[in-house]
């Protein structure tokens, strides 16, 4: 992993090495126990512990592949799954440590060790065509980390911005919150016709509820929209203000996209738009996972923010490497994020300016060794607009370059 940053500012580089080892056992056709650990090894390309003069900061993306609350720990291991799941005809039991994966919350794989939660999840398949599911959880280890935390605790082990005063926010360790509950419901209607439904409830914090239909308007054609709807539950976290995780009221994000698939080809093209309204902040834990919205493109994303518009266009396409066996998958996209100014923290929780963005996702499948999984990831992000001349608004955010070589292998 390697960022350039503007000018004079430092550059970051990291190399990591580690992997899964998973051990499933099945009782039967209904029981089956699983337990995995999880490394990462920082082989010592940089000393990350070292921040950059101007600003004194550390790397943003590059500690992410080892454990980012202790960068001295060159080598950690977690027992990051250890659960029984019991199944029936149209209903499942999963008990203990686990990966979950959802719009809000899920592993993101694109760190040496994801995102992992501890609890219950209840699972129900009326038929091919609905799906419930619901489960309560006590304890996340947060991605890039090597240990568990109450789900209090989780929130603010990465980076925690400014408040609305424009201070530092002091949530870390000070929120109160312990349980997480998560339900979902996906229908299909009809063949045309889908709806996907998310409730994230975290105690004494936040309610989120997010929707997204789809239709296909034509055979090649597909229209989805998006809403999310967050409302403030208990204190958001803490009584006093300023230790508050969650201050505004309410918040709320609409999305549109279109997305074309060519006929006789592996490709496909999209166009998507979110709006963040001005009255609330969009705020979410990045700490378990990846925002899939609309606008979502990796390397960065909109959380921490009201009053934003975001612009992105998709290309994907897959042809065949070397034999017609093998194959590459590019996924290219260009978007733009209208932010409101770097100067008013209500809005604009951790200072980022407008930006354009543009990355290309490049996956390589090999037919005579289908074990390895290559993927190389190139990333430009520009800074737009008129905001002071602060390297605190371009180190690790705008004005940059980004790679990622990942060699994955499995057995």
């Amino acid at each position: 992993m390697n960022t350039v940053n503007k000018g004079s500012l430092k550059d970051f580089k990291a190399l990591a090495v580690g992997g899964k080892l998973k051990y499933q056992y099945l009782f039967n056709e209904n029981l089956e126990f699983g337990v995995a650990v999880y490394n990462s090894t920082n082989l010592g390309l940089q000393d990350l512990t070292s921040p950059d003069l101007a600003t004194g900061k550390v790397s943003r993306y590059e500690e992410g592949l080892f454990d980012r609350l202790n960068l001295d720990n060159k080598t950690i291991f977690i027992l990051g799954e250890l659960y029984v799941d019991y199944s029936l005809e149209k209903h499942s039991f999963s008990l203990g440590r686990m990966k979950l994966k959802s719009p809000l919350i899920n592993p993101q794989d694109g760190r040496m060790i994801p995102s992992l939660f501890q609890g219950f999840m209840y699972k129900f398949d009326r038929d091919k065509k609905t799906h419930f599911q619901t489960g309560i959880f006590n304890a996340v280890a947060p991605r890039s980390t090597g240990e568990f935390y109450s789900i209090g605790e989780s929130i603010g082990t990465y980076g925690a911005g400014r408040n609305f005063e424009g201070k530092d926010s002091q949530y870390a360790n000070n929120t109160n919150s312990d349980f997480l509950i998560i339900s979902s419901a996906n229908f299909n209607l009809t063949k045309e016709l889908s709806f996907d439904t998310w409730n994230y409830y975290i105690d004494n914090v936040s309610n989120s509820f997010y929707i997204k239909p789809k239709i296909a308007v034509a055979p090649s054609v597909d229209l989805e929209m998006e809403w999310l709807h967050q409302n403030k539950i208990g204190n958001g976290g803490n009584e006093i203000d300023s230790l508050s995780y969650f201050r505004s009221n309410t918040s709320d994000v609409l999305g549109i996209k279109m997305k074309y698939k060519w006929a006789q080809s592996n490709s496909s093209i999209s166009l998507a738009y979110d709006r963040i309204l001005p009255h609330g902040q969009f705020v979410f834990p990045r700490e378990w996972g990846r925002e899939f919205l609309f606008s979502f493109q990796k390397r960065e994303r909109s959380e921490g923010t009201a009053d934003n518009h975001a612009l992105v266009m998709y290309y994907e396409n897959t042809f065949p490497l070397l034999d017609p066996k093998s194959k590459i998958q590019t996924i290219f996209s260009v978007g733009h994020q209208w932010k409101p100014s770097v100067l008013d923290p209500k809005l604009n929780k951790y200072a980022v300016p407008d930006y354009t963005h543009v990355n290309l996702d490049i996956f390589f499948f090999f037919d005579k060794i289908k074990n390895l999984q290559p993927e190389l990831l190139l990333v430009a992000k520009f800074a737009n607009g008129d905001f002071p001349d602060n390297p605190n608004f371009y180190l690790n955010k705008t004005d940059l370059f980004h790679a990622d070589l990942i060699l994955n292998y499995n057995f």
